[in-house]
């Protein structure tokens, strides 16, 4: 084997791991795969004897090559045409590792990207170092060259901000999926009643179309006026949709499709054995890396 492709298939073997971490930093999937290209790119002309521990090295390279795409990102986001979703990542194929545990699935749930976005850049570093990956405070002070004692504080400031708007009660799996499905067929069926049994009276919808495509342009509040805007999606958008049921970010998801293309991926949020909100991501530039993943062109 050439030095090159020895080369290359090392840097192989932490490509999914370095993928995870730069999707939860960025809340961006092809974002996500440019920065994990740049730290290629830097490993392949890096001094290896300077090398001590590959992973850690990789990882200190992706934290702040993402920390400084998160900082262009805000500018971008604070005109961004309408609520702001992170990109759906289809995660039954292990894409973002092994999701075994309900804090696992929580972990990569778009509920919880949103509620990281609201963290400083340096802040949601840190908390998904630690959360996420399991990394003492010394060794985050070491990927993000800060103090010990400062990496403590931006932690428990990020985990206070992120308990605070946290679901308290996660619903099994199980019935997560029993709800989504019984949505999808009130909704194949047209069956408000149906529909509206399976909505709490707060719930909201977010709609992600990113000026590309039609989207509320605002925060759907409320169940009456969320029944009266799925009936208008319904009656203007959905013939001849088709859906399907997938795992997207570690819960069960609703996908739409016109044809081979996928034009919608809707996510919820429960409790009580009701949906408190729902989210769909619409922008067709945010369901590319799904719609490949699906194995779909």
């Amino acid at each position: 084997m050439t030095t090159a492709a020895a080369l290359a298939d090392e840097f192989q073997t932490h490509r999914p791991r370095l993928f995870g971490l730069a999707y939860r930093l960025l809340g961006s999937a092809d974002e996500a795969e440019d920065a994990v290209q740049d730290a290629w790119l830097r490993f392949s002309g890096a001094d290896r004897a300077g090398i001590e521990n590959l992973g850690a090295w990789l990882a200190k390279v992706v934290t702040n090559l993402c920390l400084t795409r998160l900082t262009s990102a805000r500018a971008r986001r604070e005109t961004y045409a309408g609520p702001w979703l992170p990109e759906p990542v289809v995660t039954s194929d292990g894409t973002l590792g092994p999701l075994e545990s309900a804090e696992q699935r929580d972990a990569v749930s778009l509920a919880m990207l949103v509620l990281l976005e609201r963290l400083t850049p340096t802040e949601r570093a840190v908390y998904v170092l630690r959360e996420a990956f399991g990394y003492g405070h010394r060794e985050i002070a070491g990927v993000l060259d800060l103090s010990e004692a400062n990496c403590r504080q931006l932690y428990r400031r990020a985990a206070q901000r992120v308990a605070a708007d946290e679901p308290r009660f996660a619903p099994e799996p199980r019935r997560r999926e029993e709800l989504v499905a019984s949505f999808l067929n009130a909704a194949r069926e047209g069956d408000l009643a149906g529909l509206e049994k399976l909505l709490a009276a707060d719930v909201t919808w977010v709609s992600d179309g990113g000026g590309k495509v039609s989207a509320a342009r605002r925060r759907i509040e409320g169940r009456d006026k969320v029944l009266r805007f799925l009936l208008g999606v319904a009656e203007r958008y959905l013939d001849g949709v088709r859906f399907t049921l997938a795992e997207v970010n570690g819960s069960s998801a609703l996908l739409a499709w016109d044809g081979d293309r996928l034009i919608g991926v809707s996510s919820f949020e429960l409790r009580d054995g009701l949906i408190t909100e729902g989210r769909t991501v619409l922008n067709p530039d945010k369901l590319e890396f799904a719609q490949r993943q699906l194995g779909r062109p």
